[in-house]
């Protein structure tokens, strides 16, 4: 007998039965299933409406991006032809296509960044554009902006050139021409020792110290911000050559002497060297005086030619390096980096003259004996005759010895 039948026969409600009681649960499970279902439908829903509304979302976004590319492209307008008002822009250094573009637009050269760069894309020369300040015109058309700023002619009128060798008093005019400074402003330039930077060395004369090179003049440098570029230029070749700041003035003193007394680099080192061995030969022939024509010709304010016998017997001429001993009291032009590289290096040479004997090619010769130099000299005399105008710089009779004699 179960233990089911049992309770019914002593009267007891045993309660739903095994079956019963199974198919209880299974009904409820299946309850318990449906609501799942239920709830993963809804689920479902709820994330499909999201879904649904994240596209729209989504695409309304795209939607908007599309218009707005749509305005950026219609926002690369271009002007046309070559512009009309002159204006000034500096590029500075680096800047990139896009940069360039911005600066042009906010100058009114151009209309819209997106049409320089594409202008700057399309010409093949046009990473080639320095930094410097040019000379350009408003409302140019994009591809007619690279080109001016690829042509030199832009720069021209900001561009100040120092050649190699130049004075302080070539410098000047150059200032003045280029830069359209005044005397008096290039004046305290050159006297603001302080504010260009001219070491203490330089004894306070900035001669030899104005580097040669070109400079890019901005619409607001003043002559003394030009004159400290060129210092700070002639520091770094020195630094770079490895001159101790101790001599810097006698390496530039030396070097702007090299520069003059030849026309060719190819005699540089030599000269160089002819310049040592005089400086040594205290007691020998020289006894220690360089000689040159370019330090008598400097004292004298020239720059060409060769000086006279009356010249070369002036005592009264600090830079008379035939009549006073050692270097002249300052430099006489600002050296080439190629004579400051001659004067730390010069090749190894006995030889204590020289003597330019051609001054139309610049043929030189060295000798080492003043017997030697006499020969050498002679050839100089023979040009000389021939060419009376250019030996005299048109101011006077030359003597026949010659650079270095």
């Amino acid at each position: 007998m179960s233990q089911d039948d049992f309770f019914a026969q002593i009267g007891i409600d045993p309660g739903p039965t095994r079956s019963q009681r199974g198919e209880r649960s299974r009904r409820a499970a299946r309850r318990a299933a449906r609501r799942r279902r239920r709830r993963r439908r809804i689920l479902t829903t709820v994330v499909l409406v999201v879904a649904l509304a994240g596209v729209g979302v989504g695409g309304y976004l795209a939607l908007d991006n599309i218009r707005e590319a749509q305005s950026l492209q219609t926002a690369i307008t271009d002007y046309t032809g070559i512009g009309d008002t002159e204006v000034t822009v500096t590029i500075p250094e680096g800047a990139t296509g896009n940069e360039i573009g911005a600066i042009l637009v906010e100058a009114d050269v151009v209309a819209s960044v997106g049409a320089f760069v594409n202008a700057y894309g399309a010409n093949a020369n046009a990473s080639k554009i320095q930094a410097g300040t040019y000379t350009l015109k408003t409302r140019m058309s994009a591809a007619n902006a690279v080109a001016a700023l690829l042509d030199p002619s832009s720069r021209s009128d900001h561009a100040l050139t120092i050649p190699e060798g130049a004075t302080k008093a070539q410098v000047r005019e150059r200032l003045q021409s280029v830069g359209g400074y005044t005397n008096a402003e290039i004046d305290a330039a050159f006297a603001d020792t302080a504010a260009i930077g001219l070491p203490e060395v330089a004894g306070g004369d900035v001669e030899g110290w104005l580097a040669p090179s070109t400079y890019d003049i901005s619409e607001n440098a003043t002559a003394t911000d030009v004159v400290a570029q060129m210092v700070a230029t002639t520091i770094s070749r020195l630094t770079a050559q490895g001159v101790a700041a101790a001599d810097y003035q006698a390496v530039l003193t030396k070097a702007s002497i090299v520069e003059r007394e030849v026309s060719s680099d190819q005699y540089y080192g030599k000269v160089a060297r002819v310049i040592e061995n005089r400086l040594a030969d205290t007691g020998g022939e020289t006894r220690g005086m360089l000689q040159m024509d370019s330090t008598v010709l400097y004292g004298l304010g020239r720059t060409g030619g060769i000086p006279s016998s009356a010249e070369i017997a002036d005592t009264s001429n600090p830079y008379n390096t035939y009549a006073h001993a050692g270097l002249p009291p300052t430099p006489i032009g600002s050296p080439s980096e190629k004579a400051i590289a001659a004067v730390m290096n010069p090749p190894a040479g006995d030889w204590l003259y020289f003597v330019t004997v051609d001054l139309t090619t610049g043929e030189t010769l060295f000798a080492t004996t003043h017997e030697e130099q006499k020969t050498n000299t002679e050839k100089l005399t023979a040009y000389c005759k021939e060419h009376p105008d250019i030996c005299s710089g048109n101011t006077a009779t030359p003597t026949p010895t010659g650079s270095g004699g």
